[in-house]
């Protein structure tokens, strides 16, 4: 079961990075934290299969970009961004909604967390090894 854990919206925002310049952005609010994708690259990352950075987005008069915070990008199945971030988990949301919210048609789009599942142990048998029978 997905439960919701955030939002992703466009405001218009622009935040500065590191090098002063600045930057159209779209807002991730996941957690409780706040969040930035350049929308630049967000667009090249819905038309391609390419990875993004998601960046703290911090506001001190202005918006400024922060350090790393996780990756984005298209999932296999080319039907939602996939978001990693790297202290808090895997999210994704829906492409189609995700589309919407950059064409002005959505106000936000709803971001789930994809829940963890126990690590699969997969055991290979090797050339020559044997095999032992045990009845119960």
């Amino acid at each position: 079961m997905m439960e919701k854990s955030g939002y992703l919206q466009q405001t218009r925002c622009r935040a500065i990075d590191g090098e002063g310049i600045e930057h159209e952005v779209v807002e991730l609010h996941v957690l409780g934290e706040r969040y930035a994708i350049r929308k630049a690259e967000l667009l090249r990352a819905v038309s391609g299969k390419v990875y993004v950075q998601i960046e703290e987005l911090t506001r001190n008069w202005d918006y400024y970009l922060g350090p790393t915070r996780g990756l984005a990008h298209v999932s296999v199945s080319g039907k939602a961004l996939n978001i990693d971030l790297f202290e808090a988990g895997t999210f994704t949301l829906s492409l189609a909604t995700l589309r919407a919210v950059m064409y002005g048609k959505e106000r936000m789009a709803v971001i789930v967390k994809i829940p963890e599942s126990p690590a699969v142990r997969i055991r290979r048998v090797v050339e020559g090894q044997q095999k032992i029978s045990a009845a119960v």
